[in-house]
């Protein structure tokens, strides 16, 4: 792994170049393509595969990683304009590019535990450093308070599995020692908070609106996957208590419905779209919980089309604050009169939000409904109602920000760079191209 690591190390010095910052973006874009095309050297097919711990789950979270962290550097633009350090800037994206791969590449608990919370160091820097009002201390207060509190048990869970095997594997975790409700509850709870489930998530708004826009995509698209991709590490341990799978799949799906409700009043764009990946985790933990195939299936994928859509809507918010001076749907009405060409780009991201074809997130919610229903009949309800809000909450997003009249005081506005249209389409394409590959995720999961 330490191996495969060494071009990000020769990343850093290259950040306090007088040019550094697009020859950084280049350099990330060629080594994402790499992994890209690497992709059966890291199944097991050749060594590689064993050489970085890499099997399906990981990879496709590794390979979502690096493309985030690209399209964050070109999204960024602005802290390269304004001079505020970009170089500095550019250390943390690279420092947290390096932890979020040994966290997906680790194969026991330890490490992955010790990588897991490392990742959340550069990213609390990047809100307290490039956030946008003086709340960002509190809001990186919150972040650091509830995962940190919520995964301390989490590590006397894997004390307790070492002192059981001598081992922290993640392959042996079926054979540990006696289970028990307490321990089961330490070693997911850290993974529930992450996501985060309803009743847990009050860290996640406050993050996302005081966060600059880097800090808000690297949330939404890959640490949020972290504690769903804890989750389907530990399923032996989720298999030996079953039953409590019933708590956790009522709590998602009512607090989505409820999630849901919050989202229809919300007037902050970036409050709205924060609101509704709690929705959609809610989901993901439903879907997991079940301990189904179709629910495995339907939530990995659903975690990869949600980095992808809720990152390039995070981005759309950014572009109206940009030009606009607030993010509050009062001021950031009408904007089909101002940026005809970069409503297309609203429309194509709310479709895939609300799960529209030929979209991941429809592969992915298709997945988890059937799983659901075939878990229980009194699931359709909620998912009736989860549903039809899901897809409210989505339009309310699009019609009130794009159509009316707009607000007077604005005078001026640009119609949108080549670089935010380039931007836009990176999030969008894959999500809907990476639809053609589901039958391999099935296969390979």
């Amino acid at each position: 792994m330490l191996s495969f690591l060494f071009p990000f190390f020769f990343l850093i010095p290259l950040c306090f170049l007088s040019n550094g910052w697009w020859l950084v973006h280049s350099l990330f874009f060629i080594i994402s393509f790499s992994f890209f095309f690497a992709f059966p050297y890291f199944l097991g097919w050749g060594n590689l595969g064993y050489l970085f711990g890499c099997d399906f789950l990981s990879y496709g979270l590794i390979l979502l990683s690096f493309w985030v962290c690209v399209l964050m550097v070109m999204a960024s633009e602005s802290i390269l304009r304004s001079f505020y350090y970009p170089g500095l800037f550019l250390v943390f994206v690279v420092l947290l590019v390096i932890l979020l791969f040994c966290t997906f590449g680790s194969v026991n608990l330890f490490s992955f535990y010790l990588f897991f919370e490392s990742s959340l160091i550069p990213t609390v820097f990047i809100i307290l450093g490039w956030g946008y009002q003086p709340e960002r201390l509190q809001a990186g207060v919150y972040l650091l308070f509830y995962t940190l509190l919520a995964s301390l048990p989490m590590l006397i869970g894997i004390f307790y599995i070492f002192s059981s095997l001598r081992s922290v594997s993640f392959f042996l975790l079926g054979g540990a020692g006696v289970f028990n409700g307490f321990f089961y509850f330490c070693m997911i709870f850290a993974f529930l908070v992450s996501m985060p489930m309803f009743l847990v998530h009050l860290w996640l708004p406050s993050a996302h609106v005081e966060a600059p826009v880097s800090g808000s995509m690297i949330l939404a698209g890959v640490l949020l996957k972290l504690g769903g991709y804890g989750l389907l590490r530990v399923f032996p341990v989720l298999v030996k208590f079953f039953n409590f799978g019933l708590v956790w799949v009522s709590v998602s799906l009512v607090g989505g419905f409820l999630v849901s409700l919050i989202c229809m009043r919300q007037t902050d764009l970036s409050a709205l779209i924060a609101y509704s990946s709690v929705a959609h985790m809610g989901l993901v933990i439903g879907g997991i919980m079940t301990l189904s195939y179709w629910g495995l299936c339907g939530s990995y994928t659903l975690m990869i089309a949600h980095g992808l859509c809720s990152s390039g809507l995070f981005c759309l918010a950014n572009i109206s604050y940009e030009r606009l001076g607030s993010r509050s749907l009062l001021v950031s009405r009408g904007l089909l009169n101002l940026m005809p060409s970069m409503a297309f780009w609203w429309f194509m991201l709310s479709a895939c939000n609300m799960a529209a074809p030929p979209s991941l997130n429809l592969l992915g919610e298709i997945s988890l409904l059937n799983s659901l229903v075939s878990w229980s009949w009194l699931s359709m309800l909620l998912l009736v109602v989860l549903s039809f809000f899901s897809a409210a909450y989505t339009l309310y997003l699009f019609s009130y920000s794009q159509h009316g009249s707009y607000y007077s005081g604005v005078y001026s506005c640009s119609l949108g760079t080549s670089r935010e249209f380039l931007l836009l389409f990176l999030h969008w394409f894959p999500l809907n191209l990476f639809i053609m590959s589901g039958d391999v995720i099935m296969l390979w999961l």
